[in-house]
């Protein structure tokens, strides 16, 4: 009489649902034998690339999970507090335990309200996430039509925020701390100021807000601008789950990895997206990079268990796009190291190729659910030397 083949199972748990976890969570099909749980403090997949159309009431910013997720990945809506990796489990805030094999680290990014900033914290709204843009988007909708509003950050998100809200007819100014648009070309910054200038845009470039007061900012000169309410748009955090864990991360709390995505301090997690930082020198923060990230985590993952060497992340970047309310946009190109150049796309083609980028984000994951191992991106992109890190815990059967 034969005796029963058994076969082992790997448990992988996947923390964050948004653009990398949820395609890695998709891509780990490609073996059979993976248990995958996504764990997500939402319900719903937020498209944080929509959120200032959420904010200004111009568009919807989240998608149903069942539209998302292949068949066999499991969605567990919680938040973690702990990975415990001398146990192997996720410790969730509902009291559960998760145990794992492996876990894919892609908690995403927050807002970065200052706390050095007086009254920031206390007075500014931030739109990083779905929660706060849900409030922002109320304290709107309470606002009169000409209450004046102060945006934060002259990066693309403060862009779109305040072209938004402009093109909705609001009174906004924009105060930049430094250079419009820094990340862009100088023909693409002209074009973007043009833009916001025609639209009744007051585009503060070098000011610098020292405090924020419930009807007023004030700069670092002592000037005071009035506004109805301030948003803050001024940079992003990440969660502090990988600190809390013990885990090792670089000055902003992304997990520091090698250039396979893996932990410098345990060959069991691996990160991707806006909290992974390989060599400690992370991608952009954008959904661009995202996406391949997710990817290349669970290709570790899935390498890992097959036994075989990990590759090195290979991830180019040719440009990013901002759009200007909902008639116009910018695509800035940029070399493979993510470098802009002095050419862009503008106008009506700028925004069609601003809302192609934004479905095609969403529309990847679909198609990984389908067909898992189909994505595919744009290669070749040059990445620094490792960086020496500490040596990693050595992994068992």
């Amino acid at each position: 009489m034969s005796t029963p083949e058994h076969h082992t199972r790997n448990k992988v748990v996947v923390i964050g649902g948004g653009y990398a976890g949820t395609l890695a969570a998709n891509h780990l099909r490609m073996r059979a034998d993976v248990d995958i749980t996504l764990v997500n403090a939402r319900p719903k997949f937020v498209e944080r690339v929509r959120l200032h159309q959420y904010v200004a009431g111009t568009g919807e910013a989240t998608v149903d999970y069942g539209t998302l997720l292949g068949e066999g990945v499991r969605l567990v809506v919680d938040s973690v507090t702990l990975i415990d990796t001398a146990a192997r489990t996720v410790r969730l805030a509902s009291g559960r335990a998760l145990d794992y094999d492996y876990v894919i680290y892609a908690v995403g990014s927050t807002g970065a309200i200052p706390s050095s900033v007086p009254g920031a914290a206390e007075f500014a709204f931030d739109l990083a996430e779905f929660e706060s843009a849900q409030r922002l988007r109320a304290r709107l909708e309470e606002s009169p039509p000409d209450a004046p509003v102060t945006v934060v950050g002259g990066g693309l998100t403060g862009i779109e925020t305040a072209a938004e809200l402009a093109e909705q007819g609001r009174a906004v100014t924009l105060v930049c701390g430094g250079t419009l648009a820094p990340s862009f070309g100088a023909p693409a910054r002209r074009s973007v100021a043009t833009w916001l200038s025609r639209h009744g845009v007051a585009v503060l470039e070098a000011a610098v807000v020292s405090e924020v007061l419930p009807d007023a900012v004030v700069f670092a000169d002592g000037a005071v601008r009035a506004g109805a309410l301030t948003i803050w748009a001024g940079g992003f955090g990440v969660p502090k789950l990988a600190a809390v864990s013990g885990l090792q991360t670089d000055a902003l709390g992304r997990l520091l990895t090698d250039e396979t995505l893996t932990s410098v301090d345990d060959d069991r997690v691996v990160a991707a997206g806006d909290a992974a930082a390989p060599s400690g020198r992370p991608l952009r923060m954008s959904c661009y990079a995202a996406g391949p990230l997710g990817a290349q985590a669970a290709d570790t993952v899935l390498d890992r268990i097959g036994g075989t060497e990990p590759a090195v992340i290979n991830v180019a970047f040719s440009g990013a796009c901002v759009s200007l309310g909902r008639r116009t946009g910018i695509r800035q190109l940029a070399r493979k190291d993510d470098t802009a150049v002095n050419v862009y796309v503008g106008g009506r083609v700028g925004a069609a190729i601003k809302e192609v980028t934004c479905n095609f984000a969403v529309s990847r994951i679909r198609r990984e659910a389908r067909r898992p191992g189909s994505v595919v991106w744009f290669k070749g992109g040059r990445r620094p030397e490792q960086q020496a890190s500490a040596p990693r815990g050595v992994t068992s059967p």
